[in-house]
C-alpha cells in the first residue's frame, strides 16, 4: 500500500517517474548537502578564538577520558598501522649504536683509538627497521632497587666476560643467574667507595663528602666510570655525576650505568671535544680511566681544563696502585713529571696526594695566565668555542674571557640561579621564572595524564583522588629540546626520583651553559644524527616544539622517530608538544613504528597539541 505523499507523486508523474527526474533529484540533494556542509565549516572556521594563556585546562575531564579511551586507542593504533608498520631489525642489531662502526672506521683510516670515536660520516645507511630487545630482556626493576640489581639479559656482557674482568670489578659486582647485583649502600662496602669519596673530600679540605655541595661541587664528570659505583654514591649525596666512556661493543660501562638508572653517555676526546661548553663541571674524575694525559702535547688535559669551572677539581687515581716495592716512587715521578709541567702551564695547583690519588685545583684568578713563563700554552681567542659540538681538540686555554668565569665557591646554593647569574646568560629573571612556572604546571598535568594510562587496569573513578604518581616507574627522562631546563627544575621541586638529560639542539639558542650552571646534566646534539647512547636506555622522552624546529632541517622525521624508538626502553613513554600539523604527522609515524599514540587537545584555544605515546614490549 502506497503512502499518501507517494500517491500524489504518482498523479503528477505517473506510476513510474522518469529515470532522468530521479537522477536530477539525487544530484540536487547531494549539491544541497555540500553547500550546507561548506557553509557550516566556513562559519566554524571564521570564529577567531580569544587568545588564552598557553596553560592546561580541564585536566580532570581529560585524564578520565584518557583512561576510558585507552583500550580503544590501542585497537585504533594497531588497526591503522597494520599495513604500514616497520619490520624488526635482525638479532645482530640488538645493541646497535649508530656512528660507532669500528670496522668501518678502521677501513676509513682511523687508528690509535680514533676508531672507537664517533664518526657519523663513515657509517653507511642501513635498512630502516626497529631495533628489537634481546630475547631475555626484562623490564628494569623499580627505582631505587634497580640501581643495585639489573637483569643480565638487558646488557651485552656475558658471564665469561664478567669473570675475566679485573679484581676491582669482581668486588663491585656479583653475578647471580640472570641478575647482576651491585652492592647496596646500606650494606658492607666491599670496594671502599665511601672511603674513597671521603678521602677525596678530605684532600680538598672538607670534613666529609657530605660537604661537597657546600664547597661548590654540584656536578662531576666521571671519565671511564667503570660500572658506576662511584657515580651512584655521588648521586646519593645529591650531586649530578655524569659518566662518559668510549664506545664498547660488549661489556659497556655506559650501558651498565644507564641500565642502573645512572646518568651516562658515550663520549671520549681522542679526536674531538666533548659536546659541552667551556666551564661546565665542578669536578672531573678519572680512576684508572686509561688516558695518557701528556699524549698529543697535553691536549687531553687541556680539554679537561676547558670543561672545568674556575676553582674546580681534577681527581686522578693513577694505575701505579698495582705497583709494589722501591720502584713505586721512581715510576710515580716518571708519570707525574709531564703532568706537573702541563698543570703549571694551565694554572692548576696540586692540592694533595694520598696513596695513588692526586687532586689538582684550577685557578680562580685569570691574572695567573699573564704571569706564566714564555712559551706556555696560549690562551684561545675570545668566542672560539661558542658552539662546542664535536669540534677538533685545541691546544689553547679556553674560557678565561668568559662572563661565566665565576669560582664554584661563589655560586648560589641549590639549583636556582640568582638574578645576577641569570643576567650573565642574557636571560631576564622574569622570563626565566615565568618559564619555570609554566613547566611546574605542565609537569603536574603530564603526570596526571600518564597516571591513569600506567594504572589503566584500575582507572580512577570521577571524584576520586589521583592515584599515587608512578615515582619509580620512570627513572630517567630525556628532554630533547630543553630550553632553560625548567622541566628538570620542576621534577626536582616535585621530589620525583628521576634525573633528566637536557639536550639542546645545535641550531637552537645555546642555553646549555645556563642548564649546566643549575647543576643539571645536559649536552648539545644535532637531532639529524643519532644520540650517543645504547638502545633502550631512557624511560621517557619529552620534546616541546622540536618537530616544528626540525621541519626546515635536512633530517627525516621518520629517522628521528626510529632513533627515539632505539633510545626508548620497551613500555617507555614519549610526550611531544607541538603545533597540530606537526603532531598529526608525528601520530602517523608513531603508528608505523608500532607505538600506541593519542593526540590530546589542550582545550585552551591554541593550535598546540600533546601526543602521548607508549612503546610496546615486542617479545619476538
Amino acid at each position: 500500500m502506497r503512502s499518501s505523499w507517494l500517491n500524489k507523486l504518482s498523479v503528477i508523474f505517473g506510476p513510474r517517474p522518469p529515470l532522468s527526474w530521479l537522477l536530477l533529484c539525487l544530484i540536487s540533494l547531494l549539491a544541497l548537502i555540500a553547500v550546507l556542509g561548506s557553509s557550516s565549516s566556513n562559519a566554524f572556521d571564521s570564529v577567531t578564538p580569544t587568545p588564552v594563556p598557553d596553560d592546561y585546562l580541564n585536566y580532570r575531564r581529560l585524564k578520565e577520558q584518557t583512561a576510558v579511551d585507552y583500550l580503544e586507542l590501542k585497537s585504533f593504533s594497531v588497526g591503522a598501522s597494520r599495513q604500514r608498520e616497520l619490520s624488526l631489525c635482525g638479532k645482530e642489531r640488538e645493541n646497535y649504536v649508530p656512528c660507532h662502526n669500528v670496522s668501518a672506521n678502521l677501513l676509513a683510516g682511523f687508528k690509535d683509538g680514533e676508531e672507537f670515536d664517533r664518526h657519523c660520516e663513515v657509517s653507511r645507511e642501513l635498512e630502516r627497521c626497529l631495533v628489537r630487545p634481546p630475547k631475555d630482556y626484562k623490564t628494569p626493576l623499580k627505582w631505587p632497587a634497580g640501581r643495585d640489581v639489573i637483569w643480565s639479559g638487558n646488557v651485552k656482557i656475558t658471564k665469561d666476560q664478567f669473570l675475566s674482568s679485573g679484581s676491582m670489578t669482581k668486588r663491585l659486582m656479583l653475578l647471580e643467574e640472570n641478575q647482576i647485583a651491585f652492592h647496596s649502600e646500606d650494606g658492607l662496602i666491599f670496594d671502599g667507595v665511601k672511603d674513597y669519596s671521603r678521602q677525596i673530600a678530605e684532600m680538598i679540605g672538607l670534613g666529609s663528602d657530605s660537604e661537597f655541595l657546600q664547597a661548590g661541587v654540584h656536578t662531576v664528570l666521571d671519565i671511564g666510570c667503570g660500572f658506576g659505583s662511584f657515580g651512584a654514591h655521588l648521586v646519593s649525596l645529591k650531586l649530578m655525576a655524569v659518566c662518559i666512556a668510549a664506545y664498547e661493543a660488549t661489556g659497556s660501562q655506559v650501558q651498565l650505568a644507564l641500565e642502573r638508572g645512572l646518568p651516562a653517555m658515550i663520549g671520549n676526546f681522542i679526536l674531538r671535544q666533548l659536546p659541552y661548553p667551556s666551564l661546565s663541571f665542578d669536578m672531573v674524575h678519572c680512576a684508572q680511566c686509561g688516558i695518557v694525559w701528556d699524549k698529543k702535547d697535553g691536549m687531553f688535559l687541556i680539554e679537561v681544563d676547558r670543561l672545568l669551572k674556575p676553582g674546580g677539581y681534577f681527581v686522578l687515581t693513577s694505575p701505579t696502585s698495582k705497583l709494589q716495592g722501591s720502584s713505586v716512587s721512581m715510576k710515580k715521578r716518571n708519570m707525574l713529571t709531564p703532568l706537573e709541567e702541563l698543570t703549571q702551564e694551565i694554572c692548576w695547583s696540586l692540592l694533595a696526594q694520598q696513596d695513588e690519588t692526586f687532586v689538582w685545583q684550577k685557578t680562580v684568578d685569570t691574572d695567573c695566565y699573564a704571569s706564566r713563563k714564555q712559551g706556555a700554552i696560549p690562551l684561545c681567542k675570545e668566542g672560539h668555542d661558542a658552539q662546542s659540538y664535536y669540534q677538533p681538540l685545541v691546544s689553547c686555554v679556553s674560557g678565561t674571557s668568559s662572563k661565566r668565569w665565576n669560582p664554584i665557591q661563589n655560586r648560589s646554593s641549590g639549583s636556582q640561579l640568582s638574578s645576577a647569574e641569570l643576567e650573565i646568560h642574557g636571560v631576564l629573571p622574569e622570563d626565566f621564572f615565568d618559564n619555570l612556572q609554566f613547566w611546574r604546571s605542565a609537569l603536574k598535568n603530564y603526570w596526571s595524564l600518564l597516571t591513569p594510562l600506567i594504572f589503566s587496569d584500575h582507572p580512577k573513578r570521577p571524584g576520586d583522588e589521583d592515584p599515587l604518581p608512578p615515582y619509580n616507574m620512570i627513572r630517567n627522562v630525556m628532554d630533547m629540546s630543553a630550553h632553560y631546563g625548567a622541566l628538570n627544575a620542576a621534577f626536582l621541586e616535585e621530589k620525583k626520583s628521576v634525573w633528566v638529560m637536557n639536550v639542546v639542539p645545535v641550531r637552537a639558542p645555546n642555553t646549555l651553559p645556563l642548564i649546566l650552571d643549575q647543576g643539571f646534566a645536559g649536552a648539545l646534539h644535532d637531532w639529524c644524527e643519532p644520540f650517543p647512547t645504547y638502545p633502550r636506555t631512557y624511560d621517557m622522552l619529552h620534546a616541546n616544539g622540536l618537530l616544528s624546529h626540525l621541519a626546515s632541517e635536512r633530517c627525516s622525521a621518520m629517522d628521528l622517530f626510529l632513533e627515539m624508538d632505539r633510545i626508548l626502553r620497551p613500555e617507555g613513554w614519549a610526550v611531544l608538544s607541538d603545533k597540530v600539523g606537526a603532531i598529526e604527522m608525528a601520530r602517523t609515524i608513531a603508528t608505523q613504528i608500532r607505538w600506541e599514540a593519542r593526540v590530546i587537545d589542550l582545550q585552551n584555544g591554541s593550535d598546540q597539541r600533546l601526543l602521548v605515546c607508549q612503546k610496546p614490549f615486542i617479545k619476538k
